[in-house]
């Protein structure tokens, strides 16, 4: 991870594909595309790659989350729970359709509590979302548990996640709606890109209109659709698409590479006392996107991700300092800060973060340090920047 490491000349030619008959769009101009449709052709090759009916590609992950959603029927006033320790954009994504989110302490799988999900469950609660961050998993059986037996629409976000597996199904399939970034730094990326997968005909049907201004995209005379209920723009273009088919292709590859990788530092690491990796629940494997780990206490993580930057030991994050990825530097939607009016429901429900603490989330994040894993280290790199790490960690605790 990333994918954009590993460019070649597979990626060039899809590309090319495209530049060479000038339709960049997705949609239309039937007659001067000498039969590439690059969004079409990736939609087919992930849905043969994650083992699921229904892809619609828009145009970023936030994106895939706020179609997902109102695929399902989510919007104004609705709770979505989700957990923490997430990207800004999942609450953007939900806020931006009118809906709550309902933030909730995660567990040893750096992803949603189960316990903590089943207190947050109000007469308002629609939706709950899981988010494998950094590669891997939350107790995917125990979630959509609670889902079922609320009649609550369950929603995974992979965007982080994708090559890994919970009980031999692709992470984002597992979920009634499944949610993929395609951005530069990830592990296959478009430059810019999303998808939202479901096995459930009405859902896909939804987000291929609302991702399009509502188009039906029935007969081959665009500006003759019908528009069945109001949409907006999230598509994606040929360029990016193109992009994606080669690096979608790749992914077997891309997915062994950071295996190798991840499992020689690991290794490293696995003698050393105080040092405690992540769980990953029964059944699952990691995309090896990420290792993470646990460290004694707070100050112990941060001398260790300080002596990491230090001596070049690069892109090792230790989120509880961190403004885009962990609720306590979150200022500009606990103050709700917009440049827009926020509405009455929306402000009503984010009241609870004026008083809310999450000292279960905060005893995690505090001691979690995780290490991306690049595609680009030669096997020697890995194993010097390995046993650089493993000297840190001792001479530090």
């Amino acid at each position: 991870m990333p994918g954009f490491e590993l460019f070649s000349d597979l990626e060039r030619k899809e590309v090319n594909d495209v530049l060479d008959n000038g339709v960049l769009m997705r949609y239309g101009f039937d007659g001067m595309r000498n039969g590439h449709w690059k969004a079409q052709e990736l939609e087919k090759l992930l849905s043969e790659t994650l083992q699921t009916k229904h892809v619609q590609l828009v145009s970023s992950g936030t994106a895939a989350v706020s179609v997902a959603l109102a695929s399902a029927g989510i919007g104004a006033g609705d709770e979505v729970i989700m957990p923490t320790f997430t990207f800004v954009a999942s609450f953007e994504a939900v806020m931006m359709l009118g809906a709550v989110p309902v933030l909730v302490d995660i567990d040893d799988t750096l992803t949603l509590d189960p316990n903590a999900v089943i207190k947050a469950i109000t007469p308002k609660t629609k939706a709950v979302m899981v988010v494998q961050m950094c590669g891997s998993m939350g107790d995917m059986d125990k979630l959509g548990e609670i889902c079922s037996d609320n009649k609550l629409i369950f929603i995974e976000d992979a965007c982080q996640a994708i090559g890994g597996f919970y009980n031999n199904k692709p992470l984002g399939s597992i979920a009634d709606l499944g949610c993929f970034s395609f951005d530069f730094v990830k592990t296959i990326t478009c430059g810019e890109g999303g998808a939202v997968i479901t096995n459930k005909k009405e859902y896909y049907l939804n987000a291929d209109h609302f991702s399009d201004h509502g188009h039906d995209h029935i007969g081959n005379d665009r500006g003759a659709e019908s528009h069945p209920f109001l949409g907006y723009n999230f598509r994606i273009s040929e360029l990016n698409a193109a992009v994606g088919i080669a690096q979608a292709r790749r992914l077997p590859e891309f997915v062994a590479i950071q295996k190798r990788n991840y499992t020689i530092i690991k290794d490293a690491l696995s003698h050393l006392p105080n040092v405690e990796f992540r769980r990953v629940p029964k059944g699952g494997e990691e995309s090896y996107a990420f290792l993470s780990f646990y460290l004694p206490d707070l100050e112990t993580a941060r001398n260790v991700s300080n002596a990491f930057k230090t001596n070049g030991v690069d892109a090792c994050f230790h989120y509880y300092d961190n403004n885009w990825h962990y609720i306590r530097k979150w200022e500009h939607l606990k103050e709700q800060k917009s440049l827009f009016p926020i509405s009455e429901e929306v402000k009503d429900g984010l009241k609870y973060l004026d008083t809310k603490i999450f000292e279960q989330s905060d005893a995690y994040i505090a001691r979690n340090i995780s290490c991306l894993i690049k595609l680009s280290w030669s096997e020697e790199e890995v194993k010097a920047r390995a046993q650089k790490m493993a000297d840190i960690i001792v001479d530090i605790v």
